[in-house]
Order: C-alpha cells, then structure tokens, then sequence
C-alpha cells in the first residue's frame, strides 16, 4: 500500500449522526464511483457506501452517480449511498434522459443547504460532449459556513479549461456570496501538468501539495484503481482553511468498489 494511503474496512448502514466533536477536523471524500459499477463488474452501492462509512467523512463529494437509471436497476443511489453512510444527499443530474438522471451528489453529516446545482460548458464545436455540471452546497461546521463545490469536468483539454474559467466566475467561486471559506473538489480529468489544474492551483491551494509540503508524501494517485497511475481527482482549498491531512483510501474494497480511488481530506477552519 502506498504512503500516504488508509486501508478501509466493511462497515454496514449507519445512522444519521452529527460529527464526533464540535472543534474536530471537518473529514472530506471525493469519490468518482461509477455508478457503482466495480472492478468486477457487479453494480453494488452497498460496497461504495461501506469504503464511505469506514473512513468516517463529514463531507462527501461524489461523481458518476445513476438515479432512476435502468442500467442500475432503477436505484436513487445519491440516497441510497448515503442512507448507507449515515449521511445527507444533495444531487444534481448532468445528463437528464426521461425519467433517467447521472451526476454528481454532495452528502453531508451536519446541517446543509444546496444554494446552486448547474451545468459548466462545453465546446460548440463538439456539442456531442458529456454534459458536466457542479454543486455548490452550505455546510454548517459548528456553526460555522462552509461552502462546498463538487463537480466533474471533461476529458478535452479546451473542455476542461472553459468549465474551470466557469467555476471560477461570478456563478460559483466568484459569486459575492460565495464567502470564505471553500473548499473544491471532485474528478476533474486533469493531471497536474494540464492547463486547468494549473489555473485552479493559481486561486485555491490544492489539499494533497500542502500536506506533501508538510509531510514528505507522495504523489496520490488515484485512477485506475486497481492499479493507480495518475492523480485526477483532487481537493481543492481556499483561505481560512489549514489542511492537516491528506490521503488516497486504498485497499481491498476501495480498488473493487469503482474504478477510481478516494482522496481524503482533513481541514481545520481557521478563527477570524
């Protein structure tokens, strides 16, 4: 197992609980599932709902989740995962087909809100693209705000670029509202030498490089999971945030569970 990594154990459904103690680190998880569908092949969101509820994350940012879909048997697996982990769904549907929904949820242990769910762009010129969208959802940490961005960007590099200059813009990141602090993250199919990791790195402080910084760790890669080569999904952090911890939850379970990886962020916010 790599440095850096946790190795996760089988937990079954949990019960809605607040965090274990006001003045903790607030844990974050981004996660791109696929619909549930593993390594294996076997569509079971029991198993991603477990790898969730054995880290004990407060914040879980999820993509590639199948709501309503006859590929998944029809599952709302945004609630279902969370009724699982004990924890609060908000969903958004990139792709809408009828009655068919796919997107991206954010679950949340404490008190939240979804303030916008959206789409990013695409390119005009390809208007055959996956749709992509993003959540913005208020998290109440101790009583404190947190504002909290999921998304999953596109697999062009113009793609990627365009939907970054949008979550950065007066509609997500930039609104007037949107006050410090935040926290981004999700699967944005950028390594950290892309255009777009590196225009985000330029206005938020990417979790995992602040830890290494500290800690000596290594690269976290994530993707695929069986046998990880590349870092693609990232936490992304704002002012007013100290990241005490980062690491890619691995194992047994995660590398069967989807064919990406988690990452796991512990934060603290800041007084004043």
């Amino acid at each position: 197992m790599a440095q850096g990594s946790i190795e996760t154990k089988r937990a079954g459904p949990a019960a809605p609980a607040e965090r274990a103690a006001p003045g903790a680190p607030v844990r974050l998880l981004t996660y791109n599932v696929r619909h549930c569908r593993g390594t294996d092949g076997r569509v079971a969101p029991e198993r991603v709902a477990a790898v969730i509820a054995a880290t004990g994350a407060d914040i879980v940012a999820l993509q590639e989740v199948d709501v309503g879909r006859a590929r998944t048997g029809g599952l709302d697996q945004a609630d279902e995962i969370a009724r699982l982990a004990g924890l609060t769904a908000h969903f958004h549907p990139a792709l809408h087909i009828a009655e068919e929904r796919y997107g991206d949820a954010v679950l949340t242990r404490g008190p939240s809100r979804l303030v916008r769910a959206g789409p990013l762009p695409g390119l005009l010129r390809r208007p055959g693209l996956e749709p992509r969208g993003a959540l913005w959802v208020e998290v109440a940490v101790d009583g404190r705000p947190l504002q909290v961005f999921n998304t999953h960007l596109g697999l062009l590099g113009p793609e990627r670029l365009a939907q970054v200059e949008a979550l950065l813009g007066p509609e997500w990141i930039g609104d007037p509202d949107c006050r410090a602090p935040v926290v981004l993250l999700g699967d944005f199919n950028a390594t950290v030498w892309s255009r777009a990791y590196r225009r985000l790195a330029g206005r938020l402080r990417d979790a995992r490089r602040v830890a290494a910084h500290r800690d000596g760790l290594r690269r976290g890669a994530t993707f695929p999971s069986r046998f990880p080569l590349v870092r693609i999904d990232h936490v992304f952090v704002g002012e007013g945030i100290t990241v005490e911890r980062v690491a890619v939850v691995d194992g047994a379970g995660p590398r069967r569970a989807s064919d990406h990886l988690p990452v796991l962020a512990d934060i603290r916010m800041e007084r004043g």
